[in-house]
């Protein structure tokens, strides 16, 4: 009984969530440079067949995890956008005006940093958004461990920047992750979408039909050449807030799937992207431009862009600062969102199928996201402000209720 106590309160604590994705990918990197290494990489290449008289899904094990297992992970990421935009955080739009602005020019300042360094290397440039990403898990999870030592506005403050720059990640991945399209799945998945239209305008309460129909447009955006992960933000925008007997079905299943997200789908995601191959690398390695231009991208590029965006936000009046934070927090705030991780690994394993530039990608990621992470954590606990009342924990991070 005491282990499983032990095991409720760590899950109950917001960290919890960041904790499992650091253990996840320590544990890729201990594999992929063990002798386990071949059974790894041969495991994550194992093709995997759903077919039909021949005709189907044939791929490989990791696909299937970013394709298929990462739909629900964009599943929750649109309830959660669609209930902050309809009943949340991001329902005022002065509300959204300052972690807005922060967001958008910490998406752009990465690409920036990340192109500037990559130039003349056209093999590179497709992975320039791949900074340009924050991990909610993973910054929250960092901002967690700082605990009442920071005002709670700065969590509202990073956890709106995180939820726009997911917005953001999503509408790049619909404009520059698209190839081979064919026509004729988009026009057959207009079908499922037609359906999910009539459930939202009945209210339909029943969850499950929703899904099932979910399921089909990811098989067929799949196939049409779209990315398949869309089809579960497309799904979650029909979901009802409110049903027609005053209950809401998004917020029961966004609720039901955030622990298997965040404590399942989204760690073995991790597992199965983060194993770089550390044999034979030097300094030189993680100076190359590609993973360097990522690395620099989530470190100067992100906080940069954050941090400067707030500060003028302020100072020219056009929104105020959040509540009871000091500029030193909000920098601290702007070096966590250098933690990209896991959209950062998606958005490279979008952009690169060569496995050395993969491995390239992995190394700029992880090293980009552990100096944020320490950096940041090491800024908020040094210009700590300790608050007299404590902030609830959520259940089940990062979206609390």
């Amino acid at each position: 009984m005491t282990l499983m106590r032990t095991l409720d309160r760590f899950f109950r604590h917001e960290a919890a969530g960041g904790v499992l994705l650091l253990a996840s990918a320590i544990a890729a990197l201990a594999v992929a440079n063990s002798a386990l290494a071949p059974v790894y990489e041969d495991t994550l290449a194992s093709t995997l067949k759903i077919t039909l008289n021949d005709e189907g899904l044939e791929k490989s094990l990791l696909l299937f995890i970013n394709d298929g297992l990462m739909a629900v992970f964009f599943l929750l990421i649109g309830l959660e956008l669609k209930r902050e935009v309809l009943d949340g955080r991001l329902k005022d739009p002065k509300d959204v005006m300052l972690p807005g602005v922060a967001a958008v020019a910490g998406m752009v300042l990465p690409a920036l940093v990340f192109f500037a360094i990559n130039r003349g290397i056209g093999e590179n440039l497709s992975g320039w958004a791949i900074p340009a990403a924050t991990d909610i898990a993973f910054a929250l999870g960092v901002l967690a461990l700082v605990g009442t030592r920071a005002p709670a506005s700065l969590k509202i403050f990073l956890l709106t920047l995180a939820i726009l720059d997911d917005l953001g990640a999503i509408i790049i991945i619909a404009l520059f992750y698209t190839a081979d399209l064919k026509i004729d799945y988009l026009l057959l998945g207009l079908l499922p979408l037609a359906g999910l239209v009539w459930l939202n305008m009945r209210g339909t309460h029943r969850i499950a039909p929703f899904l099932l129909l979910g399921l089909i447009l990811w098989f067929l955006v799949l196939r049409s050449g779209v990315h398949a992960t869309l089809a579960g933000v497309v799904t979650a925008l029909f979901i009802p807030l409110t049903d027609k007997w005053n209950k809401s079905p998004l917020r029961s299943l966004e609720h039901g799937l955030s622990p298997y997200v965040f404590y399942l789908i989204v760690p073995i995601f991790a597992f199965a992207n983060a194993g770089v191959v550390l044999k034979g690398m030097s300094l030189a390695d993680l100076l190359s431009p590609l993973p360097l231009g990522i690395a620099l991208g989530l470190v100067v590029g992100k906080q940069l862009g954050v941090f400067a965006a707030t500060w003028l936000m302020v100072k020219s009046g056009a929104a105020r600062m959040p509540h009871g934070a000091n500029w030193p927090q909000i920098y601290g705030i702007a070096c966590l969102a250098g933690i990209g991780f896991t959209m950062s690994l998606f958005i490279g394993s979008l952009s690169f199928t060569d496995a050395a530039q993969m491995n390239a990608v992995r190394l700029g990621v992880l090293a980009g996201s552990a100096v944020s992470a320490v950096i940041g954590f090491g800024v908020l606990m040094a210009f700590a402000t300790p608050q007299r009342e404590k902030t609830p924990q959520a259940a089940a991070p990062p979206l609390p209720e």
